[in-house]
């Protein structure tokens, strides 16, 4: 479907002016929308033509072109989106040659045989009077659709209003996908629930295929197949602040798709991504307050702290629920063209915070998600402990899919902190979460860490402990590391495989691929130069809680 809006090639052939013209090849191509004329004096005019051009001429130059020179005007004038060709044949040739014929004809590239008598002024006057007055008519509905669709979205009328306005003027099925609200809006008016099914894959394979680029901020046409026939599709973006939020569907089912339908469906677009931008407005507001108030509940400050206590019922917190936080930290690490933008960040964390605040709703998770800079509070409670932790365990399992399908060219490293009764222990929770991430990082087993999870590490990430475990790891294990360090020998590493296979040396000779005498005279050698041996109970746990050390040390 070309942006250009006129009369079709049909439409052409029925004026008074084409009586005695007839339509000789390319008569698939009879839909093809002709928004201007043209005269052809000499071939170079090919490097001055438009898309949906009907171009007028004479077989005079045929006579002595080759048939390759006249089959290569029609490829180039098929090329270049003409909307047909219309040739005087009489008195110059007795027919054109079937080999042109028949390529225009697997082109779909219309050629007229204009009548030798009538003059070439009199086809383009009348034509250029039929394209005013349907441009002008097209510009008179255009307005009343757009007039339409914004009072529809100045009386509060939802999105599915919206759709109902380009469904009736378009004639065709319509399916909104929007990715905020997220919603699914299809208009197919009476088709069967097969063809329906067929659509609604046909949405879902453009966003599943390997080619489909997001970010495309732009109009697209392909040619699909459905139902054993080929059918055209347009799909539209909508875009707000240079992001795109979803996409308008259409496919040419009932009639043939023209310029005019792109000018509404680029109306509707418009009109949608400002019912969008109404809602992020809100939302971004509601995000503002919301990361306020969790910065009073999680301030050491008692007046800021006792402010947001008494503000608890605005956002539906009662005092004595149980309550856990959770934070997700991006990570901005890539350089160069690759590096995200500050809005590009920030366009990733309203895709999470949406995506998450479906997955609660979705799960029947009571809570809310905020932001601040490069970080997402997300905040849960529930009456019930046994109720929220098996939540907790729900919303765990799913994140990580919305983290992964929401963040490109970032990294990330999410935390969720212990439950604690009361809201005035919010902020134990939150300090939970950020130890959470530091130990994840730590242990890099997961991006997803939970500090109920930790083991021992809930009592080695605790910063009033650094000192402490500074002079324990230097009075057991250090000595050792050095020893490694000097000697380019692998003392450390045996000892952390002696606690993995609960000190069983044949395992642990497999796994070093080491012989077993060998590790054997590690072991010892470890007694030597530690003081410490692995047959005593205390020595075992030091030397155990040591290691345990050394990574969060970063030594």
């Amino acid at each position: 479907m070309g942006r250009q809006n006129g009369v079709t090639i049909k439409d052409v052939l029925k004026m008074n002016c084409m009586e005695k013209c007839k339509l000789i090849a390319g008569f698939k191509g009879v839909d093809n929308t002709v928004s201007r004329v043209n005269i052809m004096a000499d071939p170079d005019i090919l490097n001055w033509v438009h898309e949906g051009e009907l171009l007028l001429t004479t077989a005079y130059s045929f006579r002595k072109d080759s048939i390759e020179i006249q089959k290569k005007l029609i490829k180039e004038c098929s090329r270049k989106g003409l909307a047909g060709i219309g040739i005087k044949i009489h008195p110059y040739l007795k027919r054109l040659s079937s080999e042109v014929i028949d390529l225009a004809n697997t082109l779909n590239f219309p050629i007229i045989d204009l009548y030798y008598d009538i003059p070439f002024s009199d086809i383009m006057t009348p034509i250029f009077k039929e394209i005013f007055n349907k441009e002008a008519l097209l510009l008179q509905r255009l307005d009343r659709i757009h007039e339409e669709l914004m009072n529809a979205m100045l009386s509060g009328a939802s999105i599915e209003s919206i759709a109902n306005v380009i469904h009736k003027n378009l004639n065709n099925p319509v399916l909104i996908k929007l990715e905020f609200p997220n919603k699914q809006i299809m208009k197919f008016g009476d088709l069967d629930k097969y063809i329906k099914e067929l659509l609604i894959n046909n949405m879902r394979s453009f966003y599943n295929s390997s080619s489909f680029n997001y970010h495309e901020k732009k109009f697209t046409e392909t040619t699909e197949l459905i139902s054993g026939k080929y059918i055209k599709r347009v799909i539209l973006p909508i875009v707000v602040k240079n992001t795109i939020y979803g996409h308008i569907f259409s496919w040419a089912i009932d009639t043939p798709f023209s310029g005019f339908d792109l000018s509404i469906l680029e109306t509707a677009s418009t009109t949608i991504a400002l019912e969008i931008l109404k809602k992020l407005s809100v939302s971004e507001v509601e995000n503002r307050y919301k990361s306020e108030y969790l910065e009073d509940l999680i301030s050491l400050d008692k007046k800021r702290k006792k402010k947001a206590l008494e503000r608890a019922s605005f956002f539906n917190l009662g005092l004595d629920n149980i309550y856990v936080v959770s934070i997700i930290n991006l990570i901005n690490s890539h350089m160069g063209k690759d590096k995200l933008s500050t809005d590009e960040v920030q366009q990733t964390i309203s895709g999470i915070i949406r995506a998450i605040k479906d997955l609660m709703n979705k799960l029947d998770i009571k809570g809310f998600v905020s932001s601040k800079t490069d970080s997402i509070r997300i905040l849960l409670f529930d009456s019930d402990g046994e109720r929220l932790t098996m939540k907790i365990g729900q919303i765990r399992q799913n994140i990580k899919k919305v983290l992964d399908n929401k963040i490109t060219n970032l990294e990330y490293r999410a935390g969720f902190g212990r439950p604690y009764k009361g809201l005035e222990n919010v902020y134990k929770s939150y300090t939970d979460a950020i130890k959470a991430i530091h130990a994840g990082e730590i242990l890099g087993e997961s991006k997803i860490t939970s500090f109920n999870e930790l083991g021992i590490y809930k009592l080695l990430c605790n910063d009033n402990l650094k000192d402490e475990m500074e002079i324990f790891y230097n009075e057991t294990l250090k000595i050792l590391v050095e020893y490694d360090k000097n000697k380019s020998t692998e003392l450390v590493k045996t000892l952390e495989s002696y606690f993995k296979y609960n000190g069983n040396l044949k395992q642990m000779s497999k796994a070093l691929f080491t012989h077993y005498n060998t590790v054997l005279y590690r072991i010892q050698r470890i007694k030597e130069i530690t003081g410490m041996d692995l047959d005593n109970a205390e020595d075992r746990l030091n030397l155990q809680i040591a290691l345990k050390i050394k990574p969060i040390l970063d030594v």
